[in-house]
């Protein structure tokens, strides 16, 4: 099937033909119709596989033939549980809105940054996306009013929906109008989603990218585990760096102090790498992400708050320097590469003390990892 039979308009067509995407994936091909149709959809599909584009060209659409609102009002509202994930989605909205005959304004608000800029920057405004914290700062500076909301939309609403945004998202539902159209999109269908399904969405068409097409997604990635103690790590990363020549590669920590330390020994052999994580003001964090898109630095070190917010075409290596408690963070993490039908490389580093971890994680991926040891490499 092509984008020609999924009822687009033709100057969102050129926007996908100018990017060289000729062929919707799955998610778009089943969610894409249905919300032209105007449905409530709940739509499952892992991280990479189109689904930012899924919601972004029916909705670019519609606001065509929406009739202007007063200012300070949306139309369309993206809540996002990351400040990168929000620059990200209102790049689609801006890439896929190229040619539209009447401009669509979208901005991207959170927190991290003056509010102040933001607050006079939302005049004019037909898509928000927001950071749920943000969204009820400018909220309640009326800034914004949600009262005429007729599209909302919950990115990685697992996330989301989870104990740590509870009490926000109570409060940003209890400002929207009763009457809107309702899109939730998440990587996994786990409680918090169906619960929340039901309290929100109304009959629904719920799309559920087939299991064998996400094991197909994993299957890109090709894994590899290295037993190693915990002092070698260092010396077993540099040895990689320079056998599997990477120019660009993705590691995880657990901590943000691990994530700080082990830059500060990478810089001192020489290596070009930078952190990211949650004590990193939104500057520093989008100049880092840039300048690793652009391999202007060649390691970019990053904890879990982060495995979903970073998008990045062709990236080709992930390491896991310490491992997630969850096997969840553990996909979400891997999936960083091997994205969109590209392959890539995910590499673990396996203490004596991870092993029966590692192998819980193999067990709920449903994929057995080779195991290197790596003591006569280094």
């Amino acid at each position: 099937m092509s984008f020609l039979n999924l009822g687009l308009a033709p100057s969102l067509l050129r926007a996908l033909e100018g990017q060289n995407i000729t062929k919707p994936y799955p998610i778009q091909e089943k969610a894409i119709p249905s919300i032209i149709f105007g449905r409530d959809v709940l739509g499952i599909a892992k991280t990479g596989s189109g689904k930012t584009a899924s919601y972004v060209l029916p909705i670019l659409m519609a606001t065509q033939g929406q009739q202007e609102l007063r200012d300070r009002h949306v139309a369309t509202l993206v809540i996002v549980p990351t400040r990168e994930l929000a620059v990200q989605v209102q790049e689609v909205f801006q890439s896929l809105g190229e040619f539209l005959p009447r401009p669509v304004k979208t901005m991207a608000v959170f927190g991290g940054v003056s509010i102040n800029p933001q607050m006079k920057g939302l005049f004019g405004v037909n898509v928000l996306v927001a950071t749920p914290g943000r969204l009820l700062e400018l909220a309640e500076n009326k800034a914004i009013h949600l009262d005429s909301v007729k599209t909302l939309v919950l990115d990685e609403a697992d996330k989301l929906l989870n104990l740590g945004f509870q009490e926000e998202m109570n409060r940003i539902f209890g400002l929207l109008p009763k009457k809107r159209q309702n899109l939730l999109f998440s990587a996994t269908l786990d409680e918090n989603v169906d619960q929340v399904n039901k309290l929100i969405l109304n009959n629904p068409e719920v799309i559920n990218v087939a299991p064998e097409e996400q094991e197909n997604n994993i299957e890109l990635i090709n894994q590899t585990g290295y037993f190693v103690n915990e002092e070698n790590k260092g010396p077993l990363f540099r040895y990689l760096l320079d056998e599997k020549d990477m120019d660009q590669v993705l590691v995880f920590v657990s901590s943000i102090f691990k994530a700080d330390h082990l830059v500060k020994k990478l810089t001192k052999n020489g290596i070009k790498a930078a952190a990211i994580h949650g004590k990193k003001s939104q500057g520093s964090r989008t100049d880092s992400l840039v300048k690793f898109k652009n391999k202007n630095i060649n390691v970019l070190v990053a904890t879990d708050l982060l495995a979903r917010g970073i998008d990045i075409e062709f990236l080709p290596f992930v390491i896991n320097y310490e491992l997630p408690r969850s096997p969840k963070d553990f996909v979400h993490r891997i999936g960083r590469t091997g994205r969109a039908e590209n392959p890539g490389e995910a590499i673990t580093f396996v203490t004596p003390e991870d092993a029966h971890h590692f192998k819980i994680i193999q067990k709920k991926m449903k994929k057995r990892v080779d195991m290197i040891e790596s003591d006569k490499l280094i």
